[in-house]
């Protein structure tokens, strides 16, 4: 009887733990049944034409820039940076009316901000050109809108679009890899200039996943203060 009663106990505690997990990995559901927005590409991924640079959130990177490049964002890689060639095509991730050009979001040499029906917006930066667009102008999903370039502004040393999804009031970042719809395990298996995410050893399973990163606010303070991180970094305290 009593090795029947922890057989059970064992089980459910086994089976708390993996719906714990499968709700902190799993995308939140949609009203549609997927999620709402489209990859930013029309042409499929491959090495001559896109690949995923950086994944969303708590990337090594990112860690190891937070106090310079990613301060304003607790800390966290706050879009995703899909590489491509300079000239690339990119697309509207959903219908929206164009926010402005060039504005002051950030990811220079130009930018563009699409502000979507639901709520949300995306901003597509490190752009080749200014977009040929006008603030107010309706684009559908899947429209070109603007070509990818170089923040570097060399077209060799790291051209790629980074796109990011933000509030309606555009100081709060959510995690594009969850809000559109693509086979993000797959896509992410090759082509990475920031490999992994980094860990906090005294809490090593927190954001080590591609959909489990945080979201962040605009000048809010760090998210990874970590007094024990892997791998050790420059940013370390």
């Amino acid at each position: 009887m009593r090795t029947r009663l922890l057989a059970m106990l064992l089980a459910l505690l086994l089976a708390g733990t993996a719906s714990a997990f499968l709700d902190e990995a799993t995308p939140p559901a949609w009203a549609a049944g997927e999620p709402p927005f489209g990859l930013p590409f029309a042409d499929p991924p491959g090495p001559s034409t896109w690949l995923v640079g950086q994944a969303y959130g708590n990337t090594t990177g990112a860690y190891s820039a937070r106090r310079s490049q990613y301060s304003r964002g607790q800390g966290v890689h706050f879009g995703v940076d899909l590489s491509a060639p300079c000239g690339t095509v990119v697309v509207a991730i959903g219908d929206g009316i164009v926010a402005g050009a060039d504005g002051p979001w950030g990811s220079l040499p130009h930018n563009l901000m699409i502000d979507h029906a639901n709520g949300y917006s995306s901003m597509y930066g490190h752009l080749l050109e200014m977009p040929k667009l006008q603030r107010g102008q309706p684009v559908r999903k899947g429209q070109p809108v603007a070509l990818t370039g170089d923040p570097d502004e060399t077209c060799y040393s790291r051209p790629h679009l980074h796109l990011e999804i933000r509030s309606a009031n555009y100081i709060h970042w959510y995690n594009p890899m969850v809000f559109i719809n693509a086979d993000w395990d797959s896509l992410a298996l090759t082509g990475s200039f920031s490999r992994g995410f980094e860990k906090d050893l005294d809490n090593p399973r927190q954001w080590q996943t591609l959909l489990d990163q945080p979201e962040v606010d605009f000048n809010q303070p760090f998210l990874n203060e970590y007094a024990r991180p892997w791998p050790p970094s420059p940013g370390t305290r």
